[in-house]
Formats: structure tokens, C-alpha cells, sequence
């Protein structure tokens, strides 16, 4: 077991490495490809229309091949796919590019995700959230790495074709240390599609509600704090290093928490501290207060999705099937938030616009019990079955 948590954190922070170095170079695809801001717009909504529809795919994949294998050869995909959308010669070959880009990411994601659902179950104890800080650091690492190769101005295809290399060496020598879960001889595959019964549909809408304040947060408080606080560029960007420094330190240190308190109580303080933050960045007319309110949202919002998680994947058959539905309307928030903060914002101001953050926030506290772990057994059957 020791082994295989180390094993699947590694498998974590390669995933993020792959979102993190492409992310440091859409502009150059931006430039090369000679996108308007439209253009780009599309294109990167492919990625996320590839991810929701694929995820339910995953955990077919897995039953048919394993946990091991499942999550290598799809981790593996996609480490490959990060070297394509530099070589795309146009704009309508980067959309389908990045859309199977998604698709192979979201399944990748599902996979990774429910092996370490079946380790913190064999270990019972918390690590989901220390799995999801590694994931972050992965993207801090990829995303480092990025910003290094766009300051020397090494071409992207050159950039990202080396990471993909390297990813994939570190994904090879980890992947002969995950789970290997088998389906028993007779045993039923998953189904290709099933509507989440009441309790995991909940849980998503917990997720949601934290991934839109997070992806929020993320995209719109350097925006803030130049617009409503005034703040010089330098300090504006500091914003967001600061709320990424507090989400992945809040992440690192979840599963201490998480074993002292409880999830409920965790997701409980986690939903103060994010209503907390929300309330002082809509107050706040100057940068500091601004930028302790995005702190503390973004500590609000660390640990709510690896538990929203680990209780999805707790309370379905198989934790592939629970994983994939919660992501599934978690992650939908990805086309939802930054339009929406922006629509608000162009009707009245951000400082509104994060007064809908600070609601969703609440109702994140409101909703915790829901977090609590439930055996499969217990869980209504689904319906809709495919």
C-alpha cells in the first residue's frame, strides 16, 4: 500500500504537469495559429466538452483492462496528446485536436482519481486531499517549466514535445506500482451511462459549487484587484500566486485535518473560511484585504472536491462509477464560471459577481452532511441505466 500511495500521488502530480505545461503555452498557439480572441474562446472549450462527455467511458475502460493497466495506458495517452496541438496547422485541427486532448485527459482524471479512492479505502484513512495538493504542485512544476521555455523563446513544439517524453518516462517507471483491481470472473461491467441517484447528484452540486469558485477566484481576482482595488499589475498578479499558494497548502495538509475533525466538519470550516473570503473581497476596496479574501477562498475550496470525491466513489458499486458523475457536474462549472462572472459583472460590477461566489460558498457549508462516507449497499438503485 505504500508503495501504491506513492505511486498514484506521482500519477496525480503528472497529470497536473500535462494541464500546467500546456496552459504556459496557449499563447504562442494563440500567435502562431493567428486566433482572434473568439477563435481561442472555442477552441479551449474543447478540451472541456472532450472531458464531460468521455468521463462516463472510464469506467468500462477499467473493467475491461484493470486499474494498472487502465490508468497507465490512459495516462500515457495523454502525456502523448500534449505534444499534438503545437504541431495543429490551423484553428479547426487544434478543436478536434484538443477535444479527444479532453476526452483521453477526463477519462485519465477518472482513473487516477479512483485509484486513490480504492487505496484510502484498503489504508483506511484520509489521503485524497494530499493526492490533489500533488496534482497541484504537478501543474506549479509543468506550468514553472513552461514560463522557463516561453522566456527563452524555445518553440512550443519543441517544448512540449519534450515534456510529453519526460512525462511519459515518469509515468512508465511509476505505473508497475498502482492497484492492480481486476473484475471477478461473471462480474457485470459498469454501465455505459446511469443517472446519479440523489446523494451522488448532491455531492455534485457540491462540487460544483466549489470548482466554480475556485476556476472564479482563479481567472478573475488579478481583474479585481486592478479594477476594484486600483492595485499596480505586479500586485494584481500576486493575487492569484497567493490563491494558488493557499489552495495547494490547504490540500497538503487536508488529510490531517480531515483524520482530526472528520469530512463533515472539514467541509464545514471549509465552507466559513470560503464564505469568509467571499464577504471581505466584496467589501474590500484596497488590494490587502482583497487579496486575504482570495486566500481564504482559496483555502475554502482546497480539500471540499478531493472529499466531494472520495464520498462519491464511496457510495457507488465501483469508485470509477462515482468519481466519473461527480466530475461530470463538478466540472461542468468549467463552462458555467467564466462567463457567468463576467455576464454579472458587465450588468452591474465584480464586486457583485463575487457576491454570487460568496453564496455558492454558503451553500457549500449548508450542504457538508452530505459528504459523510456511505457504503454502496446503501445507495438507492439508479436509474436510466444504459
Amino acid at each position: 500500500m505504500r508503495r501504491a500511495r506513492v505511486a498514484v500521488a506521482a500519477t496525480f502530480a503528472v497529470h497536473g504537469a500535462v494541464t500546467g505545461s500546456f496552459a504556459t503555452r496557449i499563447p504562442w498557439l494563440q500567435e502562431h495559429l493567428h486566433a482572434g480572441p473568439g477563435e481561442l474562446g472555442l477552441v479551449l472549450l474543447a478540451p472541456a466538452v472532450g472531458s464531460l462527455v468521455a468521463m462516463p467511458m472510464a469506467g468500462r475502460v477499467i473493467h475491461r483492462f484493470g486499474g494498472r493497466k487502465a490508468t497507465w495506458w490512459l495516462l500515457a495517452m495523454w502525456c502523448g496528446m500534449l505534444a499534438l496541438p503545437a504541431l495543429a496547422p490551423n484553428v479547426a485541427v487544434l478543436w478536434v485536436t484538443l477535444l479527444v486532448y479532453g476526452a483521453v485527459g477526463g477519462m485519465s482524471d477518472v482513473a487516477t482519481n479512483a485509484q486513490g479512492v480504492l487505496i484510502e479505502q484498503r489504508i483506511g484513512r484520509s489521503i485524497m486531499s494530499g493526492l490533489h495538493g500533488m496534482w497541484s504542485l504537478g501543474g506549479l512544476a509543468g506550468g514553472a517549466a513552461g514560463v522557463l521555455a516561453a522566456h527563452l523563446e524555445i518553440d512550443a513544439r519543441v517544448h512540449l514535445g519534450v515534456m510529453a517524453v519526460v512525462l511519459l518516462a515518469v509515468g512508465a517507471a511509476i505505473a508497475p506500482l498502482l492497484l492492480d483491481i481486476r473484475a471477478e470472473d461473471g462480474e457485470a461491467a459498469p454501465p455505459r451511462f446511469v443517472l446519479p441517484s440523489r446523494h451522488v447528484s448532491v455531492l455534485g452540486v457540491i462540487g460544483f459549487c466549489a470548482v466554480f469558485s475556485e476556476a472564479s477566484a482563479q481567472d478573475w481576482c488579478a481583474i479585481y484587484l486592478k479594477q476594484i482595488t486600483g492595485s499596480s499589475p505586479g500586485v494584481a498578479a500576486a493575487s492569484y500566486t497567493a490563491f494558488a499558494f493557499t489552495m495547494a497548502t490547504g490540500r497538503l495538509c487536508g488529510d490531517m485535518v480531515v483524520r482530526r475533525l472528520g469530512a463533515v466538519r472539514t467541509v464545514r470550516i471549509s465552507g466559513t473560511l470560503g464564505v469568509l473570503g467571499g464577504v471581505l473581497v466584496v467589501v474590500a476596496r484596497t488590494p490587502l484585504p482583497a487579496i486575504a479574501g482570495f486566500m481564504l477562498i482559496g483555502l475554502g475550496v482546497a480539500v471540499v472536491v478531493p472529499l466531494v470525491f472520495t464520498a462519491a466513489g464511496n457510495a457507488t458499486p465501483t469508485p470509477s462509477e462515482g468519481v466519473a458523475a461527480v466530475g461530470m457536474i463538478s466540472y461542468s462549472s468549467g463552462f458555467v464560471a467564466p462567463s457567468a462572472i463576467g455576464g454579472v459583472a458587465a450588468i452591474s460590477n465584480l464586486s457583485v459577481s463575487f457576491a454570487v461566489v460568496t453564496v455558492l460558498m454558503a451553500a457549500v457549508l449548508l450542504g457538508a452532511g452530505v459528504v459523510v462516507r456511505r457504503p454502496a449497499s446503501t445507495e438507492p438503485q439508479a436509474a436510466g441505466v444504459l
